[in-house]
């Protein structure tokens, strides 16, 4: 069984990843952003994620970020 130290809380488009990244910033937390596309490109591959990110949080700030990133997007899902 694999365990990791880090869980993904985001997976969406680059401009509410970084609302969502920022956000976790304000709150003290430091996330990881993995965005495939971006990888890709710098390899020299082409990208099909087409903006997609995913931000992934330590595992001892994971209550707070899913506070945080539930608050955004329902702030994002009121806002449209």
């Amino acid at each position: 069984m694999s365990t990791t130290e880090y869980t993904r809380v985001y997976y969406g488009n680059f401009i509410l990843a970084t609302r969502v990244r920022e956000e976790l910033e304000l709150a003290d937390i430091i996330p990881i952003i993995k965005d495939e596309g971006e990888s890709q490109r710098l390899g020299g591959q082409g990208s099909l994620s087409n903006g997609i990110q995913e931000i992934y949080v330590h595992n001892d700030e994971l209550g707070k970020a899913k506070v945080i990133v539930a608050r955004v997007e329902a702030d994002m899902e009121a806002a449209s």
